[in-house]
């Protein structure tokens, strides 16, 4: 199966962009050559002889969403992208996709209970650093029961930019 990627530049430093021709994949901080090792070992998870294959143009139409995003000129996305994890990861995934808009936070805890499941919340947690959409999955616009920033895959850093830049 061959996988697709390219990379931009970002305020919150290099993104790594993956699609496998039809839906994009992953989106992931960092450089590939910084993530390679892990896109390897997660691919091999979901696809049957994984390449990447450096190719912006597959990827182009999703860096021009991420700079509009970037400008100001964006909060919602219209690429098409697909799951790749297990099933309570998809569930995860799709409420904070679906019930945290642009400029909005949540708790972990409301997470829970919009999965229809609330006493999960650090099972909920643990999905969360799991998200392959960077950014698009709005995995930066939770936070702790308490309102504190905690935990984020891309740093805490990147977290507090991304809230700052949305409450712009």
């Amino acid at each position: 199966m061959e996988l697709y990627y390219d990379e931009m530049e970002s305020p919150v430093g290099p993104l790594t962009i993956i699609s496998d021709g039809e839906h994009i994949v992953r989106i992931e901080y960092g450089s590939f050559n910084q993530m390679e090792a892990k896109m390897g070992k997660w691919s091999e998870r979901y696809f049957d002889n994984p390449i990447f294959i450096h190719k912006p143009g597959k990827v182009d139409y999703v860096k021009i969403e991420l700079q509009d995003y970037f400008n100001g000129n964006r909060s919602v996305f219209s690429f098409d992208f697909s799951f790749h994890g297990t099933p309570f990861q998809h569930k995860v995934w799709q409420a904070l996709y679906d019930t945290i808009s642009y400029g909005e936070t949540k708790t972990y805890k409301d997470i829970a209970a919009a999965i229809g499941n609330p006493k999960a919340v650090r099972a909920v947690g643990g999905a969360v650093n799991k998200n392959p959409f960077s950014i698009v999955v709005p995995c930066h616009r939770v936070i702790g029961a308490n309102g504190k920033m905690v935990g984020y895959n891309g740093g805490l850093d990147k977290k507090e930019y991304l809230l700052a830049h949305e409450a712009r």
